[in-house]
């Protein structure tokens, strides 16, 4: 069987922790090579997950002619121009969220993919592969609940670190880019279509001039969806989706554990509260799975870079109606 072989981008702790495993965890996947600014770091890394190179630079791993694919997880403010690098270097891009700082960089990024159509991009919106999501997407589609009318997300931690890259707005930092774009993307793609109006409330810290707790509403055709993120609040994360005549709550929608079963309850206006438990699922071994798929077989990637330009949109209108206190219309 083929596999896909990756250079890293970056030594950050979602890719050590997270992300490499899983791409050697993956039947699809090898993992060959890795970046840092600084060889050390990068040496350290590859001892660390056993990775064959390393290299001092971005662009001495984008020259290495076996890497068919990277995986970027600089800070916000590099991803598009990483992006673009990769690409004119006949790579293909898995690339972390949010994939720009706007929603003009992120069509300047569309534009240029679109120039190569045989180079897959993705934003590694990781929570949509895991189990849960296709038994909830189905129970929708059952209609157990109904009629799909609201959504509501909540996610949260607490980091005061004024040297993390979360806190330092030029690097694209706040809670609205780190972690309310899942709460965006989730209710997006529940409803299956892009909300025509948003309206927020915006609470900025003084010292590090970043959005540290949003408040929005989303307004779609077929309901809303609310949302709060905070980056300086308890650790919390919630789900609820609310129909016509029942209600699914998603006890850990976007980092459920990679070695016990999700749970999800289901409610209706009749019944006790029924647990449903997805099965064990390593959701970011999925989306390596799924990427890689896509590369070897020559179709689409499941996240294209559209959706990530619609997501983005949101997240501008999201900062512009908490900075200017009003709604604001989405085109």
């Amino acid at each position: 069987m083929k596999k896909v072989k990756w250079g890293i981008i970056s030594t950050a702790d979602i890719g050590i922790k997270k992300v490499i495993p899983a791409l050697q965890a993956s039947a699809l996947c090898e993992v060959v090579a890795i970046a840092s600014r600084n060889l050390e770091t990068a040496g350290n890394a590859a001892a660390l997950l056993d990775i064959p190179r390393f290299y001092g630079s971005y662009e001495a791993l984008l020259a290495d002619a076996e890497i068919d694919a990277v995986y970027i997880s600089l800070p916000n403010h590099l991803h598009v121009a990483l992006t673009i690098k990769a690409l004119n270097a006949g790579k293909h891009v898995l690339c972390e969220k949010p994939i720009a700082l706007s929603a003009q960089e992120a069509a300047a990024l569309l534009e240029v993919c679109q120039q190569k159509p045989h180079l897959k991009v993705m934003e590694a919106f990781m929570y949509r592969f895991h189990p849960q999501w296709l038994l909830v997407k189905k129970l929708l589609a059952d209609g157990v609940i109904g009629e799909l009318k609201s959504i509501h997300s909540t996610f949260s931690f607490y980091n005061d670190d004024p040297t993390n890259i979360r806190n330092k707005k030029e690097m694209g930092g706040g809670s609205v880019m780190d972690i309310g774009c899942y709460c965006i993307s989730l209710s997006r793609w529940i409803f299956g279509q892009e909300p025509h109006s948003v309206i927020s409330l915006v609470d900025n810290d003084p010292a590090f001039n970043i959005d540290r707790q949003v408040s929005g509403i989303l307004k779609f055709d077929a309901g809303s969806a609310s949302f709060t993120c905070a980056t300086q609040m308890a650790p919390n994360q919630r789900a609820h989706i609310m129909g016509t005549t029942g209600h699914i709550e998603i006890e850990m929608p976007f980092s459920p554990a990679p070695d016990q079963p999700a749970r999800i309850w289901l409610r209706n206006q009749y019944d006790d509260p029924q647990l449903l438990q997805s099965e064990v699922a390593d959701q970011y071994r999925m989306q390596a799975d799924f990427f890689a798929n896509a590369v070897i077989c020559q179709t689409d990637v499941p996240t294209n870079l559209a959706d990530a330009l619609n997501n983005m949109k949101v997240i501008d209108a999201v900062l512009e109606s908490g900075a200017a206190g009003g709604l604001v219309q989405l085109a």
